[in-house]
């Protein structure tokens, strides 16, 4: 079920000012709100359903959070999130994960490979405090939570990157 979280035009507007196009971060660092694009581009990618909400950011209805479960398309769906990235030619790029979520220490071991593979600099790392660390970062940050854009300067959804790239139309909340 679509939780609706309706944002005011005024918001919605500050959300999608802030939103840079793939091709700004060249040189510059990006701080990747892992969990929280990991499952939408998982999502996208698995054909399950995404919307591009009100605030211009693609966003998906499954709602992990701590049941969250790795499987081999989080592989996939990471991989193509780095390529993105690899393509963009950040300075430097930090994967922050939910270090309460089951595993997060191994799924970050795999981006660190995934990563190295890529000559991607940077690392992926757990955290207990991730959104607080994205808030308070000072660099483009990869998310598409709505408390996270709000309070970072610059934001790049990758979702919806991946997505325009391949041709996918995501839902339109409405």
């Amino acid at each position: 079920m679509l939780q609706r979280t309706i944002v005011s035009a005024d918001t919605a507007l500050r959300r999608m000012a802030k939103a840079l196009r793939l091709h700004t971060l060249r040189g510059r660092a990006v701080f990747v709100d892992g969990y929280n694009t990991l499952i939408t581009t998982q999502s996208l990618l698995a054909g399950y359903p995404v919307y591009l909400c009100d605030d211009g950011f693609l966003r998906d209805t499954r709602g992990f959070f701590k049941s969250y479960k790795t499987s081999r398309i989080s592989s996939c769906a990471f991989s193509e999130i780095l390529d993105l990235l690899a393509h963009a030619g950040p300075a430097r790029v930090e994967v922050l994960l939910d270090q309460q979520i089951s595993r997060s220490g191994e799924l970050a071991k795999e981006v660190r490979r995934l990563m190295a593979e890529r000559d991607l600099p940077g690392e992926a790392r757990c955290a207990r405090d991730v959104d607080h660390q994205l808030k308070t970062c000072g660099s483009i940050v990869a998310s598409s939570d709505g408390n996270v854009i709000d309070a970072a300067s610059n934001v790049i959804d990758l979702p919806a990157q991946i997505a325009r790239g391949r041709g996918i139309s995501p839902l339109l909340v409405e």
